[in-house]
């Protein structure tokens, strides 16, 4: 968290070059006021990057990236948003050729490459706009965490969304819907998870040219489910959370630097994958139920 407000310190003081009438590169929820007074269809782009990369004693390879689009039209919005985090770390490792645990030579030591984190998005939206306060969306979704244990999710969902604040500093946005999704572990078989979807989001511009965007969605299972983990899939016991906040600013025309926080909760996590490692016959590990991702990026916008 102190290396979340210590980032956020820095774009905030890059706020005085600020560009406030370009285009805000980020608006995760949709809202009339997308598509009011649009007359031809409207298009919206930006990509994101940032990469870490070590090498000699410390060898690690860290990116992430994304990219959002949006096209506006009459009383619809049509957008698409794909992050990825990466990180893969090379560590050192004990072959012990003669058995007696202990490093004889330097060729007893091996590197060993590990992905410490793989986590993937893509999601494609449809916004219908009923009224200034109402809409209905439905959405596509796919989603990678091979170190949480889930080699894919896929799925939809359906809801209604409505505004609750509106003022020329600050928007609020609450949703309500069905999730559906068919979770792929990487041990076990997969299954599918039937769920009530609750959302809320807000948006706060803080300063000229520097913006607050933070949201909470909480996913809870209606139906049975028979987990790899052997633990309980009876109703409202697969509950997930997933929690975001962001801080961004202009720093140029097109460009933007931002800070952000992205926090997720499973009750009931995929089984644990080790690389290079068995378990003996029933033994079943779980991962962790909580994940955080900390990322600082620049944003580009194209149009």
């Amino acid at each position: 968290m102190r290396r979340l407000l210590a980032a956020s310190s820095l774009i905030l003081a890059a706020s005085s070059v600020a560009y406030a009438d370009d285009p805000d590169p980020k608006f995760t929820f949709g809202k009339k006021d997308d598509v009011k007074n649009v007359t031809a269809p409207e298009w919206t782009a930006s990509a994101e990057a940032g990469v870490v990369l070590t090498t000699g004693n410390s060898e690690t390879t860290t990116a992430t990236g994304g990219v959002h689009a949006s096209r506006k039209t009459g009383f619809n919005k049509f957008s698409l948003d794909a992050t990825i985090a990466y990180a893969e770390s090379a560590i050192k490792a004990l072959d012990d050729k003669n058995g007696n645990g202990l490093v004889d030579d330097p060729s007893e030591l091996v590197t060993i490459d590990t992905v410490t984190a793989e986590t993937m998005l893509g999601k494609l939206r449809y916004d219908r706009y009923l009224s200034d306060y109402d809409s209905l969306y439905v959405a596509a979704i796919g989603t990678r965490d091979v170190p949480a244990g889930k080699r894919y999710d896929l799925g939809g969902q359906v809801g209604y969304s409505r505004r609750l604040q509106k003022t020329d500093s600050q928007e609020t946005v609450a949703e309500l819907g069905y999730d559906y999704a068919r979770e792929q572990p990487v041990i076990g078989v997969g299954t599918d998870i039937h769920s009530i979807r609750g959302f809320i989001g807000t948006k706060v511009k803080m300063t000229v040219g520097t913006d607050l965007d933070a949201s909470a969605e909480v996913l809870t299972n209606v139906n049975t489910e028979t987990l790899n983990t052997g633990q309980s899939g009876s109703p409202f016991e697969d509950t997930r959370f997933n929690g975001h906040i962001a801080i961004s600013s202009k720093i140029g025309k097109r460009l933007s630097a931002q800070t952000s926080l992205d926090v997720h909760y499973d009750h009931r996590p995929a089984p644990l994958v080790v690389k290079n490692v068995m378990f003996a016959p029933g033994v079943v590990l779980v991962a962790a139920p909580e994940d955080t991702i900390m990322k600082f990026e620049l944003i580009y916008t194209f149009f």
